[in-house]
């Protein structure tokens, strides 16, 4: 029996060179805030031209491996949960604005992952937390009538209750969904008098969280957010 052709792809010669600065950084030749080598250096140790090196450099860029000044050597970059989800912002957005199945659900997801946030928070919340959420709720209530205030206030509120938790994953991970469905928050939200409920919600979460009311602070976030999920509508 004929065995099947197993073909032989060429790489480029930039692949080859991603793949060996990829390992300088994961093996921990490169720290994060080093200098990478200059293109000389790098051209003598790997005997390769200066297009190859400045594409598997490019390429480590939009990874988010590196950063890339005019100017400067490259510099080794520390990855958080954080940056590694702000690469994936704009596929996020553009993915959401092609399906409409997909922003619900982002919708549903948000739900289910704000209801254990607001579960962990009321267990491990301090007073100084508290007192964070009054002020961003103050500030909120002040916002009324301001569009983009008010939403930021909004935004700010349940990103300072995944911050409670402690896990920086948690946090880049709120911070991203409420950034993915703010293109999506219509005008309604402020020109129909709805703002009203948003803050009456949100104090009423607020003072779940500071009771340590699990049960109460998961049960009124839900209720805040199917409400408020209407408001964000797919762009057809």
């Amino acid at each position: 029996m004929n065995q099947p052709i197993e073909q032989i792809v060429r790489r480029k010669l930039s692949d080859e060179v991603f793949d060996r600065l990829e390992r300088m950084i994961t093996s921990g030749e490169l720290q994060p805030g080093d200098e990478m080598p200059s293109e000389r250096v790098l051209m003598e140790r790997f005997g390769v031209g200066r297009p190859a090196i400045r594409e598997a450099m490019q390429s480590l860029a939009n990874m988010g491996l590196v950063s890339i000044s005019h100017g400067e050597r490259a510099k080794v970059l520390r990855l958080t949960a954080k940056s590694i989800l702000r690469q994936v912002d704009l596929t996020a957005k553009i993915m959401l604005s092609q399906s409409s199945d997909s922003l619900e659900h982002l919708k549903s997801s948000r739900i289910f992952f704000e209801r254990g946030m607001a579960r962990e928070a009321a267990a491990k919340t301090t007073e100084a937390d508290i007192r964070d959420l009054r002020e961003i709720l103050d500030n909120q209530r002040s916002a009324l009538g301001n569009a983009q205030e008010f939403i930021a206030a909004d935004m700010q509120f349940h990103t300072r209750i995944a911050q409670i938790s402690g896990n920086p994953i948690f946090v880049a991970v709120s911070e991203a969904m409420l950034a993915w469905l703010k293109a999506y928050h219509t005008e309604m939200l402020i020109w129909t008098g709805k703002e009203k409920f948003t803050l009456v919600e949100h104090q009423e979460i607020l003072e779940r969280l500071a009771a340590h009311d699990a049960d109460g602070a998961e049960a009124a976030v839900l209720k805040h957010l199917e409400r408020s999920s209407a408001l964000y509508t797919s762009r057809d």
